[in-house]
C-alpha cells in the first residue's frame, strides 16, 4: 500500500505543477496581448528627398538616378511610397563601401 500511496502523491504533485504551468502561460499570453505593437513611422517624400539630396551633394547623383530607375521612376516623386524604405536602404549603401 505504501508504494501506491507514493505514486498517487507524485501524480497529484505533477497535476498541481501542470496546473501552475497552464496558469503561467495564460498570464504570459495576456501580458503579451496588452503590450501595444510599435508601428514604424511612415516615411514621407520629404524624408526621402532629404537623404537623396545629401547623397547628390556628395557626388552620387548618377547612382541615385540608377536607383530611381530600379524602382521604375525617373524622378523621386514618381517612386511609389511603398518603395521608400527599400530605396533608402539602397541609398545607404552608396558611398559606404570600403
Amino acid at each position: 500500500m505504501g508504494k501506491t500511496l507514493e505514486v498517487i502523491r507524485t501524480l497529484e504533485e505533477i497535476h498541481h505543477s501542470a496546473d501552475a504551468l497552464v496558469d503561467a502561460v495564460g498570464r504570459l499570453e495576456a501580458l503579451l496581448q496588452e503590450q501595444p505593437k510599435k508601428e514604424e513611422p511612415v516615411l514621407k517624400l520629404e524624408d526621402v528627398r532629404a537623404v537623396l539630396a545629401e547623397k547628390s551633394r556628395n557626388g552620387f547623383t548618377a547612382q541615385i538616378r540608377e536607383l530611381l530607375q530600379k524602382y521604375g521612376a525617373d524622378k523621386l516623386s514618381a517612386v511609389k511610397p511603398e518603395h521608400y524604405k527599400a530605396l533608402l536602404n539602397d541609398v545607404e549603401g552608396i558611398g559606404n563601401a570600403d
